[in-house]
């Protein structure tokens, strides 16, 4: 909190209250540019001080500790070159619950959770679903759907070996080992022969290889690529699910993919390419956007 050409003297002598340190930290953010600069500043202000963010506002006019304030200016430092927050603090909400995330494996996002709310419409007509997620990164999805599906057991599938071992932290963290089982492999492959499940879901790479360029530097510089580059449009690995999950369905199974939004005629096409789903809808995410395809599979097929 030392402003270019300002001594380390003069700035030790001011008082650095909850309100300075959130206005003065919004300004620099915003010119370095962030997106959201004051709810990064909200974060990383309550992070520093091992607070909730609501307890800012009814603390603006108490003093940081010389601790707190070496604390914040190291995080600022860090998000002023476009670090992404979750790294950060090391950890993100998504659907009400806490995830650790670290450098490496992507940080779950609002738009995912329409693929959560998505199955559990599907699950919660279900006396005791089985449930397959895949690509599960941080394992957001299974544990968000374990927690508001207590008849449900899943089986979750991650390629990356770093986010493999942080999904089994974060069930583990969420107290539900004894419900979800967590494989590493490739897809479908790690899979017992006789598996078969009643819903499948997937939030997979699909970034196509030129929108990689294009996208946010915290996003492009920092996160991994393997779980966000899909290919040339964006759809390979989405081809292999909607081929491959037939083989792993139960009758009048659905299978349900997050997308990129301007991706959902396309993915209807796969679908109905096969001849062995029926008719695939699209679930859009709050921001209107088709964020969610998914089909059951032709109970005849």
């Amino acid at each position: 909190m030392s402003g270019e050409g300002t001594s380390e003297t003069a700035d030790a002598d001011e008082v650095w209250t909850v309100k300075k340190v959130l206005d003065w930290t919004i300004g620099h953010l915003k010119l370095h540019g962030s997106e959201s600069p004051r709810l990064d500043a909200e974060i990383l202000l309550a992070h520093a001080r091992s607070c909730q963010r609501i307890q800012l506002y009814t603390q603006y006019d108490v003093p940081l500790t010389p601790e707190e304030r070496a604390t914040m200016r190291d995080l600022v430092r860090r998000r002023a070159t476009l670090e992404p927050v979750a790294y950060l603090v090391g950890f993100r909400e998504f659907f009400g619950l806490e995830f650790d995330v670290e450098s490496g494996v992507l940080i779950p996002r609002p738009d995912t959770e329409s693929l959560v709310v998505t199955a559990l419409e599907i699950a919660n007509e279900l006396p005791s679903p089985r449930i397959l997620d895949i690509c599960t990164g941080t394992g957001c999805v299974p544990v968000a759907i374990a927690s508001n599906c207590a008849a449900s057991v899943l089986t979750a599938i991650e390629l990356d070996e770093n986010a493999c071992r942080i999904a089994r932290h974060n069930i583990e963290k969420h107290s539900l080992t004894s419900r979800i089982t967590l494989l590493q492999g490739d897809l479908f492959s790690p899979l017992a022969s006789d598996a078969s499940f009643d819903v499948i879901t997937a939030n997979p790479p699909y970034v196509t290889d030129e929108e990689m360029n294009t996208l946010p530097p915290d996003i492009r510089l920092h996160e991994p690529a393997l779980a966000l580059r899909g290919g040339k449009d964006g759809l390979d690995i989405v081809r292999r699910l909607i081929t491959e999950a037939t083989l792993w369905l139960t009758n009048s199974g659905a299978l349900l993919l997050e997308i990129g939004s301007q991706q959902a005629d396309s993915v209807i096409q796969l679908f109905a390419m096969t001849n062995q789903y029926e008719p695939a809808q699209v679930v859009k995410d709050l921001g209107g956007h088709s964020r969610v395809v998914w089909a059951r599979k032709n109970p005849t097929s």
